[in-house]
């Protein structure tokens, strides 16, 4: 693995570690494709850096609480896109520049406070943010009154165990005893946040789920090739950053050979640009793109 590769993992590591759900070794090395030993030997690299690491029974986490953390002066949260796009800009600096390292040291700080959420999220979403960050920290369960559900197309009240974010505060990540499952919440859609002072019952359950690069989570992992025009090439890469790490150029065209964890998100990226983009695999995609054309649900 090259330096930029290791950068962008400890990074993203380190994003992990510092919000409010602690992991353990086990978790992160099945999550980032690591050995325990590598995972051992960034809490290590995390601890000479300054941070103090939070052990409870062996789950991980930054502990926000110690006077070194709470001493810098400036904390930055970045999302996986993010990290993404500044690793890769840190990247193409001159190697002999010895601003590089420094840079590479400031990225490492994060920011996950109340006064980043009115920055970060819309003015009417920042106190349903808040409060979901203070269930998150105690533990609470909560109910999300008037939830505007997409998928079931209904508004009722979702009860639920708040336990992680998304990047930006765009998603709460919950586990739902009606279900049986953990899923995402989108922020935008809560009319608003009730805490109900009970706590967790369920946090063996609370896992996240993968997401993808079109910001769709869930378990499965499709497998969907494109053929793009230019145009659809910029605009993929542009709404949807983390995309380039699957795209070649062939000929005149940009081939995104990626997976996918639904087909929602990434169909109606197709069904934007469809005299821009060819589906060259897989076929129950094309069914998918077909259905939505046939009954005009794009």
């Amino acid at each position: 693995m090259n330096d930029q590769a290791k950068f962008q993992r400890m990074l993203e590591i380190l994003m992990r570690l510092s919000g409010s759900y602690a992991y353990s070794v086990k978790q992160l090395a099945e999550d980032f494709d690591s050995s325990g030993r590598t995972i051992y030997r960034y809490l290590t690299t995390f601890k000479n850096a300054g941070f103090l690491l939070d052990n409870n029974n062996g789950y991980f986490r930054i502990d926000k609480k110690s006077p070194d953390y709470k001493d810098l002066s400036k904390l930055i949260h970045f999302s996986e896109e993010e990290a993404h796009i500044l690793s890769r800009a840190i990247h193409l600096i001159d190697d002999e520049s010895k601003f590089k390292n420094e840079l590479y040291e400031k990225l490492y700080v994060l920011f996950d406070s109340d006064k980043a959420v009115n920055k970060i999220v819309k003015k009417e979403s920042s106190e349903n943010v808040i409060k979901l960050k203070g269930a998150i920290k105690n533990k609470e369960k909560v109910i999300l009154k008037g939830y505007r559900s997409s998928n079931s197309d209904n508004i009722r009240d979702r009860f639920i165990e708040p336990f992680n974010f998304t990047s930006n505060y765009n998603y709460v990540w919950g586990y739902d005893p009606e279900t049986k499952s953990s899923k995402t919440f989108k922020i935008a859609r809560i009319k608003e946040v009730i805490i109900t002072n009970k706590k967790w019952n369920h946090q063996k359950k609370h896992k996240q789920n993968e997401i993808d690069v079109f910001r769709i989570s869930g378990t499965k992992n499709i497998p969907i090739t494109l053929s793009l025009s230019l145009m659809a090439y910029n605009l993929l890469i542009e709404e949807y950053p983390l995309s380039e790490k699957d795209i070649v150029k062939k000929g005149d065209r940009y081939i995104f050979d990626g997976v996918v964890c639904d087909y929602s998100g990434v169909g109606r990226f197709v069904l934007g640009m469809m005299d821009q983009i060819e589906v060259t695999k897989s076929k129950e995609f094309k069914a998918f793109l077909n259905e939505k054309i046939k009954n005009k649900t794009f």
